[in-house]
């Protein structure tokens, strides 16, 4: 098999303007001549003068420095991939719409384009078998496409199935154990019962012997609950789902990348995947549930729980309204600050259901 051609982003040119990294661009090509420096004849300080820069009009002009066809051919000896496409969709000007519905992409005309995914086609064996430098695919992915059906992931669709979820999944599934963590707290606080179990010689009267005090220590808890979930939240969305700086320049990373919350970025108007599969949101809470079973007392810790599962139910049912409902005047303003990060700037605006942290932390996005 034939090796990949590496497809490298523009902006990594200037990066490698140094004797110890000395790359150039010719037309739409790549090479690495830190190994050539030496051996120019026109010395290596013309090289350093136009490291990191494209050199076509340099390489014609007689003037600078002639050329002849034997250089073109040593030229090609340090090719190491060509620059994928520059244009930037999102636009520093890009304000939403109420009745923001964009057109579909022409997935042909876009991969003949950027030569980065065929939407047509299962996308994580193209990125599993991908060449794409890491600041290339950060360039694409953030640059949203639009499809009338759901994008997909995964050739065989009992893996398929794993990364779609309708909206109405995380209420029906969620709910119940939130309620029932509510519930188990405020026993809790009357009657101490088994870590993990409800006592089944507890008698139904107890249910209706729930002190007033029990059940106003839970809704404490439950409040203190919802305000823990905005923090993990603006955490998760920040430092989980866009680690995209310190992600290893890997084709592996960037499948996880991709799976964790980059196909989002990338198709962000997918009905499917607006909502976290509830394999995802498990892996996600496990271990902070774990965490709080250890920091607190039994009642306390379940009823902070069922307040953060609330109010994670909240955030994901309001994240699918954020993309694709009419809403009242609040949720529209939160509508035109999420759609901002996905379509303005992706550095930013990572509060779903308030900006508060995007305040405390100052990665407020102005719209």
């Amino acid at each position: 098999m034939s090796k990949r051609i590496k497809i490298f982003d523009v902006d990594e040119l200037p990066a490698h303007a140094s004797p110890s990294s000395c790359w150039i661009s010719y037309k739409g090509k790549v090479f690495d001549v830190t190994g050539f420096l030496r051996d120019h004849p026109g010395g290596d300080d013309i090289l350093l003068k136009y490291a990191g820069q494209d050199v076509e009009k340099v390489m014609k002009d007689k003037t600078e420095h002639e050329h002849s066809d034997s250089a073109y051919d040593i030229l090609d000896e340090y090719f190491i991939g060509r620059l994928g496409s520059n244009e930037n969709i999102v636009r520093d000007d890009w304000e939403a719409e109420d009745d923001f519905d964009p057109d579909a992409t022409d997935t042909v005309e876009d991969l003949k384009k950027h030569q980065f995914l065929d939407l047509e086609q299962a996308l994580l064996p193209q990125l599993w078998y991908s060449n794409f430098s890491k600041a290339y695919y950060l360039r694409q992915v953030h640059q949203p496409r639009h499809l009338k059906d759901s994008a997909r992931l995964f050739g065989p669709e009992y893996l398929e199935v794993f990364t779609k979820a309708k909206w109405y999944v995380v209420p029906i599934l969620w709910v119940p154990i939130a309620f029932y963590l509510f519930l188990r707290s405020a026993l809790q606080f009357t009657t101490p019962l088994p870590p993990f179990m409800v006592d089944p010689t507890l008698p139904l009267s107890a249910l209706v012997n729930l002190s007033a005090n029990s059940v106003l220590k839970t809704l404490i808890c439950f409040f203190i609950g919802n305000i823990v979930w905005t923090l993990l939240e603006y955490i998760f969305h920040r430092f989980l789902f866009h680690v995209d700086y310190y992600l290893p320049d890997k084709p592996i990373f960037l499948l996880i990348h991709f799976l964790l919350h980059g196909v989002h970025h990338y198709v962000p108007m997918d009905r499917l995947r607006l909502v976290m599969p509830p394999p995802l949101f498990a892996m996600l809470e496990w271990p902070m549930t774990r965490l709080a079973y250890k920091i607190f007392p039994l009642p306390i810790a379940n009823g902070i729980i069922s307040g953060a599962f609330a109010f994670y139910v909240l955030y994901d049912c309001m994240h699918y309204a954020l993309h694709h409902t009419q809403l009242p005047a609040y949720m529209k303003e939160m509508k035109k600050y999420h759609l901002a990060h996905h379509y303005k700037n992706f550095d930013l605006g990572f509060g779903v259901t308030s900006k508060v942290w995007d305040i405390v932390f100052n990665t407020y996005l102005p719209v």
